[in-house]
């Protein structure tokens, strides 16, 4: 039997390991921290719904969902265009800075609100991309959030197109074209 050198084995890395069981606590405190200002805020709206803390990608989504005649009032969380849920979005993600004095990447979701709207995002882009494959022409985009429009840049890159963001505040959006110029 041949002696194997101790000297040349590598061991894994116990500081890598701790800095990701460290980075899964912190993502799972996030979670924790944001359901309970949540379920504080449904207490003070009088709403009905349950919370879903779920992490994929080292970022966790928060779901409120409720059943049927719920839903219809937690709509009302959602606002016109998502406007509302944006804003609570940011208003947890100041609670959970506030707790832990990191800041936070959470996504807020309402009744499937994002889920729905993800649909419809990609579509626009693919309509999107379809059309300057058409015309050659660039094609402008009506203004969305960063969420949003992150959604889009990730599918236009997946079709094979470049998408850039223009303009400032609430009329940024997004241009489809062929290349970077």
């Amino acid at each position: 039997m041949s002696k194997i050198d101790q000297s040349t084995v590598s061991e894994p890395e116990s500081i890598e390991v701790e800095e990701l069981e460290d980075s899964v606590s912190s993502i799972e405190e996030e979670g924790d921290i944001a359901a309970d200002y949540l379920e504080e805020l449904l207490d003070i709206a009088d709403l009905d719904g349950d919370i879903d803390i779920e992490v994929r990608g080292g970022r966790t989504y928060i779901s409120i969902v409720g059943e049927e005649e719920d839903a219809k009032a937690l709509q009302r969380l959602v606002g016109a265009k998502g406007e509302i849920l944006d804003s609570l979005q940011e208003l947890t993600r100041l609670a959970v800075l506030t707790a832990t004095g990191n800041r936070s990447r959470l996504v807020l979701d309402i009744t499937g609100y994002r889920e729905g709207r993800a649909t419809q995002l990609r579509s626009i882009a693919e309509e999107a991309v379809a059309k300057v494959r058409e015309t050659g022409e660039p094609v402008a985009l009506d203004p969305m959030s960063a969420y949003e429009r992150k959604l889009v840049h990730d599918c236009v890159a997946g079709l094979g197109m470049h998408s850039e963001s223009d303009g400032e505040g609430p009329r940024r959006h997004i241009v489809v074209s062929n290349d970077d110029s």
